[in-house]
């Protein structure tokens, strides 16, 4: 597909780094499954995957956690 931001570059498989605040809570996921532009580098998460990321950021402020950091397996 077609980068949405960079509007030149092509998408492929590949992984990002996502950092979330979240009320005071920093949440960073790693290898996050994502497609990625391999011209400007823009990640596009699928609405499952954000999804995910979402859910566990929720668990680390409901832990009472200042910073989080993850790896995402799926």
């Amino acid at each position: 597909m077609t980068c949405y931001f960079c509007k030149t570059g092509e998408t492929a498989p590949g992984a990002t780094t996502v950092t979330l605040d979240r009320n005071g809570t920093v949440v960073v996921v790693r290898d996050v499954p994502a497609d990625v532009c391999q011209q400007c580098g823009e990640a596009f998460l699928s609405v499952e995957v954000a999804d995910e990321v979402s859910r566990r950021a929720d668990k680390a402020v409901e832990n009472g956690a200042e910073i989080e950091i993850l790896k995402y397996a799926a």
